[in-house]
Order: C-alpha cells, then structure tokens, then sequence
C-alpha cells in the first residue's frame, strides 16, 4: 500500500521513538533517551546490553519523569544484526508503548584493524553490526511508520572516519561500514518519502564517548582536536541536540542529508 504524504503531518501526542546504543553510561544514547523524554516522547532504549537499559531505563530514569507526564521509557535488548532479536524488540515495542514514529540508530561497534590485518571474521562483524544491523532496525520501523499512516523519520549515524578512510581508534573496515550507512540512508530517503518518511545520517567527529576506545585523556583531547576548528572535542549532549531536531516536526523537509557534527573539521 503506498500513501502518499504531500502535506506537513503533526506527530500524535502520543508517539514513540526507538534508540540503539543506549546502554553505555557515557555514550550518545543516553542523552538523546533524555533529550526526546524532556520534549514528550515515549522511548525505548535499545542496547546488546539487555540488562543494562533494563536497569537504568526501567527503573532510575523512569523514577525521574513526573507521573503527570504520562510518559513512558522501557529499555529493551537487541542484537541489531539478527533479523529474530529484532522482531522480538520491535513486537515488544509494539505491545507495550504508543505509535513508533522515530528511529535513531546509534548502535555500533568500532574496529581498529589496518586493511592488512582485516581478517573474514572481523569484516563480517563489523559490517554485520554496522550496516546489516541498520537495514534491519530500518527495515521493521518504516513498515511501522507506514502502516501507521502519518509518515515517521530515521536518524542514522555514520562517522567521519567515512569521509577520512580511519581515524585515531577506527581504521578501514569501520570506514567501510560507516560508509555504506550513509548509502543505505540516501536509498531510504529516495524510497521511503512517499509515505512521508524522511531519513537522514549524522556523521561526528571525535566525540567525548567511550567508543574512542577508553576515557580520553587531556593529551588526547588537544591531539584530536588539532585540526578541528573549535579547537575541542564534542560532547554527547551536542549530538543528542541535533537528533533532537531531525526527529521533530520541524525537520519535515529535510532528508537524504549527511550532517557533519564535528566542530568544522570537514567543510562542504
């Protein structure tokens, strides 16, 4: 069924957003997960990590949230790269929260073999997790958003390390994967639009997150912003800022775009 969408929608007051990558206490997820609460969103926290979204998402943050609100965060495990985890995450999100109508994909895993040491098993991995795993958790929310009828957004992330061929921690299989995110989004922004979907792929820098391969140290900060024009690292809450706009309403007219967040190191 094709419903073509050729006016701005409003999101019910009631609607949900999905969030991979939620588990890590000093990762994005996290702050995008109270970002989109903050601004009357239903989330479910996703993560690998099944017992750690239950145990924080569940419990701590929903103690948080004013019982006015009505608002509800449940944390749910998933392997975004087995088509069986994902039906079960989503079947559960269906059963126990409103109307899906946002998808930020955050989950991911890093890799930081040279092109010489990539082994079959490592490149499948990282992009089994990377990519495979983002057309799965795309896949099973579009036809949410679909047969919800009112359209929907989907936010990806690719890196910069796609546009640098590696990075500091990061090296080619990471670029790759990263890379072919950004493919994906474009194709589901051309394909997805008709039924009022748009889908857009951020791409950070070097940000303040674990991912980075541990804590970062003040030697290691001033060494990765070296050629960043504002002269630091980002923070997770500048992330989670953008993804708050792109899954609003007012982003409806913005899709197949790749944004930068990376404090003008890559100009375009």
């Amino acid at each position: 069924m094709t419903i073509e969408i050729k006016t701005i929608q409003p999101f019910p007051a009631q609607r949900t957003a999905l969030v991979t990558g939620a588990g890590a206490p000093r990762g994005i997820g996290r702050r995008v997960v109270r970002k989109l609460v903050a601004e009357g969103w239903h989330v479910a926290a996703a993560d690998i990590d099944g017992a750690a979204v239950e145990e924080f998402f569940a419990t701590e943050l929903n103690a948080e949230i004013p019982a006015e609100s009505g608002l509800k965060v449940i944390g749910v495990g998933v392997d975004i790269s087995d088509q069986a985890s994902v039906d079960a995450a989503f079947a559960r999100v269906d059963a126990e929260l409103p109307q899906l109508v946002a998808l930020v994909n955050l989950a991911g895993i890093p890799s930081p073999h040279s092109i010489l040491e990539i082994t079959s098993e490592i490149w499948d991995r990282v992009m089994n997790v990377n990519g495979k795993g983002t057309l799965l958790m795309m896949q099973a929310a579009a036809q949410r958003m679909i047969d919800g009828g009112i359209g929907g957004r989907i936010v990806n992330t690719s890196s910069i390390t796609a546009l640098d061929g590696g990075g500091t921690f990061s090296k080619t299989g990471y670029a790759a994967a990263k890379a072919a995110v950004q493919g994906l989004t474009r194709g589901a922004a051309r394909e997805l639009g008709v039924h009022g979907i748009t889908a857009n792929v951020i791409l950070p820098g070097p940000i303040d997150t674990d991912i980075m391969g541990g804590t970062l140290t003040d030697d290691r900060k001033d060494s990765m912003s070296a050629n960043i024009p504002l002269h630091r690292v980002g923070q997770p809450e500048e992330v989670a800022g953008l993804i708050s706009f792109l899954v609003s309403e007012d982003s409806s007219f913005v899709s197949g775009t790749s944004i930068n967040v990376d404090g003008g190191k890559h100009m375009h």
